[in-house]
């Protein structure tokens, strides 16, 4: 496997920092929009890939 290539995970606060949210913001999209999110831990996880992916798709904004 090609280690160079795969994504980092990254943490709520460098998510928050890119959509330009809060982290309560980021925990409620986790709870309520099905933001996609990985538990590790007590952390929680992010592939900036799925994020964009996600935003992209319209599922962060208000309905």
């Amino acid at each position: 496997m090609d280690y160079s290539t795969t994504e980092k995970w990254s943490s709520l606060e460098e998510i928050a920092e890119r959509l330009g949210v809060s982290k309560d913001t980021i925990y409620r999209w986790i709870a309520n929009k099905e933001m996609p999110a990985h538990k590790v831990g007590k952390l929680w996880k992010f592939k900036i890939s799925e994020v964009d992916k996600w935003v992209t798709k319209g599922e962060a904004a208000d309905k």
